[in-house]
């Protein structure tokens, strides 16, 4: 495998795709959950509940890395962005909701339901921001 160019990188994450985030454990285990993401060309950033276990993890041991990855059918490749976490409570349930824009129809009713119920319990949201120390790719 070769390793993408920025041009092929960011062509790659304009496509909605899962991220795979990892965190650690307090016994140093890995723990790899799907999460919506987005890149804005330097910083990685996903949404989570306060309570959730990715905020302890990260509050606890600020290390993580997202993968991305290809889709079915697509050619191999993948995107991993490594470096430590930030948790900002500030602006948590707009980007939630442009995640929801990006990855959900919101023509579903059920979807926009949610989306409400995320604004109104925005003070029980959280924004992970990595900026990656160490960018990795690999296109197919």
């Amino acid at each position: 495998m070769t390793k993408m160019n920025s041009e092929q990188m960011e062509r790659f994450l304009v496509t909605p795709r899962l991220g795979m985030l990892s965190t650690l454990a307090g016994d140093g285990a890995p723990v790899t959950v799907p999460v919506w993401f987005e890149w804005d060309g330097a910083t990685a950033r996903l949404f989570a509940a306060v309570n959730s276990g990715k905020i302890r993890r990260i509050e606890r041991d600020p290390r993580a890395s997202l993968v991305a990855t290809n889709a079915v059918g697509e050619p191999e490749s993948w995107v991993a962005f490594d470096g430590d976490a930030v948790i900002t409570t500030e602006g948590a349930a707009d980007l939630a909701e442009r995640l929801a824009h990006r990855y959900w129809d919101m023509t579903d009713e059920a979807h926009v339901a949610t989306v409400k119920s995320w604004h109104e319990a925005a003070a029980f949201l959280r924004i992970v921001s990595i900026t990656p120390s160490r960018v990795r790719t690999s296109i197919g």
